[in-house]
């Protein structure tokens, strides 16, 4: 039995133990909330059963937890300066068994520790089960699509005049990443070059959708293009313009419109 109210009610009492008015900690709270939303919209796209859909809702609340702690110790969310968020996440839950606080049942531990803990990862790990997977897949494509929305009110609220988009839309396009909108996958961050490449990386995010419900959500909200033009430079004409057009074909291919 996966009794949501009760889970959102610990969460609360969890994230209170950190400064709530500190930005990034606020914005990983909403971000989690709205995880919560695009997995339930998702599930339902699914045509799942109520169980399923309640277990989605749960994992999205719970995926990011890791975060809270990360901030804490590292002063960073880059996980690649501090600790993999998603291991530190299920590390959190399943080590003393906290995930009692928020389900007592323990029958759905394999999957909401599978999902969490493959939330953030290149690929999906091999070996899981049928329930375990689809719902890797569900909080990969909600977690991708409440990222754009991030990317989007970021650009959005500061009205495009922010000091990091002038920085980094004057440096070049890395060669993985132009590979990685030519082969429709995401970007290898080991190849990743420069900020450029980093923010590029995001918008390579959609090649990764694993259910037609997300990818409809980022093409009907503009994230993408937004995210392009918060860049546009008349240095970066030529690469901003084949992105787009990948990421047409893409949402043809994808949504058949």
């Amino acid at each position: 039995m996966i009794d949501l109210i009760k889970a959102e009610e610990e969460f609360k009492k969890y994230v209170n133990n950190y400064d709530l008015k500190n930005p990034h900690i606020e914005s990983k709270v909403i971000h989690s909330y709205k995880v919560v939303e695009i997995s339930e919209t998702i599930a339902k796209s699914l045509n799942l059963e109520e169980e399923d859909i309640q277990l989605a809702k749960l994992i999205a609340l719970l995926h990011d937890i890791g975060r809270f702690e990360q901030l804490k110790i590292y002063g960073t969310y880059r996980d690649k300066d501090s600790i993999d968020h998603a291991d530190f996440g299920v590390k959190i839950l399943f080590d003393d068994d906290f995930i009692r606080k928020f389900i007592e049942d323990d029958k759905y531990d394999s999957v909401i520790y599978k999902a969490i803990k493959n939330h953030n990862k290149y690929s999906i790990e091999e070996g899981c089960n049928e329930k375990e997977l689809l719902h890797c897949k569900i909080i990969r494509d909600a977690d991708k699509t409440d990222i754009y929305r991030v990317h989007f009110e970021d650009i959005t609220k500061q009205e495009n005049v922010i000091s990091d988009y002038e920085k980094i839309k004057k440096q070049n396009v890395g060669t993985e990443v132009i590979n990685a909108f030519k082969e429709f996958r995401l970007t290898d961050s080991n190849k990743l070059q420069s900020d450029l490449d980093w923010y590029l990386k995001d918008i390579a995010f959609i090649f990764d959708y694993n259910f037609p419900k997300g990818v409809e959500i980022v093409k009907n909200k503009g994230y993408l293009d937004t995210m392009l033009n918060a860049i546009k430079d008349e240095h970066l004409s030529k690469e901003i313009s084949f992105i787009k057009d990948q990421e047409n074909k893409y949402f043809n291919k994808v949504l058949g419109k």
